[in-house]
């Protein structure tokens, strides 16, 4: 294609050269320079990519999108933008034939229960017979194909080429978490989102690489109901004023607490059986629908009902609804990884003390005789987690055992002492076990009859990381191998 077919929704002034050059790709990496490709230079915290432009040049590199004039050598096409990233966006979308376009897209973001929330519409979608592309927590996923990403939201080129490969596989449908960062890293840019869903909103992702205060964090988050054709919001959140001031949307609202909303959820039921751990409820309003969710907790109606909130609008059969609701699985987000008459044990990513206290407060409502938390912190993170996590796990588990989460390059024990500095203030009982594999091992072992067990913070995450190193460990795999070796022992 020419570079100039590539930019008729990009601000632009050109330096030098000619628009009508042959461009193939687009690259901000200096490493996959090479002839036929527009490089898009920009400032990193770290690295100006401005920099390479003679050695890109010398790789064959005939293009260069800026962000500042800068010395180009001569026989190349240069342009001037205001925004690399912002470029980099549309760009990426016009390569690769604007794919998001075609398909009905769904953009879920929050603080909490964007994950469960994007799983639910898309188990639900399949369960209708849908084919559904999602991108999150857990990768970019098409069918049975996952491929792990760095970030929650990719960069903008990765978006746009998983959005290229989901059209190709015969996707109808794309979910997403939508990251705060996301918005203020321009990484959806471009994107017109379908349908815009906001979970709720708390303190969360404030430092030096990531937001300078929570009305920064406020304001890029409230970016979804800018550029979404329909917005759906969390009537129940205290920030609704701020975060809908700016929409530029149709708005729907859902709630438990409020009426008057769309969309509202009644009659909430907890189940913990055997066979069935989990919630019904009822949905009144623009939907009327009786609902079963198998996995527990107060904060999974508002998942649920955020989700059917969207689906409602598709035109879905209400029958398939219900049935992938009931049988969902969300990995790492409040699974029920093993249920007996015994006990039950849930693995759950809640890694700051905003969702552990939601996370342990909504266990309480399955009355088990002792709710067990296992749990540590991340190194060379915010020290306040240790600090508001610990005073949580004293206050709201009648047993805490202090464990390892990613050290990192700090010691174990320091991460530990920290936590601990916190829970012993509370009066909570508490052992500690260093090692995870341990931890884990020694809450099924003495787990008592009626017992809850919570292992929190890695859910999904698949490895430890420890020194720069990441080695493989599951939470998951660990209880049931635990499970196993408990139930052999007691044949």
């Amino acid at each position: 294609m020419k570079f100039i077919e590539w930019l008729k929704d990009l601000k632009y002034e050109v330096l030098q050269g000619s628009l009508d050059v042959d461009a193939e790709d687009v690259i901000y990496d200096s490493r996959k320079a090479r002839k036929g490709v527009v490089f898009v230079c920009m400032k990193g915290t770290r690295t100006d990519s401005h920099e390479f432009i003679p050695e890109v040049v010398d790789a064959g590199v005939k293009i260069f999108v800026v962000e500042q004039k800068t010395m180009i050598p001569d026989g190349v096409t240069a342009i001037l933008v205001h925004n690399a990233r912002e470029a980099l966006a549309l760009l990426s979308a016009a390569r690769f034939g604007y794919p998001a376009e075609k398909m009905v897209t769904i953009g879920v973001t929050g603080t909490k229960g964007k994950t469960t929330t994007t799983h639910m519409i898309k188990t639900v979608l399949e369960a209708c017979g849908k084919k559904v592309g999602m991108i999150g927590t857990t990768g970019i996923v098409i069918g049975q194909e996952v491929t792990p990403t760095m970030n929650t939201t990719p960069e903008s080129y990765e978006l746009h080429q998983a959005f290229s490969r989901m059209v190709e596989a015969g996707c109808e449908y794309m979910v997403m978490e939508v990251s705060s960062q996301a918005f203020k890293m321009h990484r959806v840019d471009g994107i017109c989102f379908d349908y815009g869903l906001f979970t709720n909103l708390s303190p969360d992702h404030i430092g030096p690489d990531e937001h300078k205060d929570f009305e920064e964090y406020l304001f890029y988050k409230s970016r979804i109901f800018c550029c979404s054709k329909v917005g759906i919001m969390n009537g129940d959140d205290e920030h609704w004023d701020e975060v809908v001031k700016d929409a530029s949307c149709k708005l729907y609202s859902f709630s438990m607490d409020k009426n008057g909303t769309d969309f509202k959820a009644e009659d909430i039921r907890y189940i913990a059986q055997p066979e069935f751990v989990g919630l019904e409820f009822d949905i009144k309003g623009t939907c009327e629908l009786s609902v079963r969710v198998n996995i527990p907790g107060r904060f999974n109606v508002a998942n649920a009902l955020a989700a059917v909130s969207v689906l409602s609008f598709l035109g879905l059969p209400k029958e398939n609804i219900c049935h992938g609701l009931e049988h969902l699985n969300v990995n790492g987000r409040m699974e029920i990884v093993y249920a007996s008459e015994k006990c039950k044990v849930i693995v759950d990513y809640a890694h700051n003390a905003v969702s552990m206290e939601s996370l342990l407060s909504t266990l309480r409502d399955y009355n088990p005789k002792r709710l067990v938390c296992v749990f540590g912190c991340g190194g060379n993170r915010s020290k306040d987690r240790r600090i508001t996590m610990g005073d949580s796990a004293g206050r709201l588990a009648d047993f805490t055992i202090i464990t390892a989460d990613n050290s990192r390059y700090e010691k174990t024990e320091d991460i530990i002492a920290d936590i601990r500095g916190s829970l012993e203030k509370t009066g909570g009982k508490f052992i500690e076990i260093p090692d995870r594999r341990e931890a884990i091992r020694y809450s099924i072992i003495h787990a008592e009859t009626g017992d809850m067990i919570a292992i929190i913070g890695k859910g999904h995450e698949d490895y430890q990381e420890m020194n720069g190193v990441r080695h493989h460990f599951s939470d998951r795999e660990e209880v049931l191998k635990a499970v196993d070796a408990q139930l052999s022992k007691e044949v």
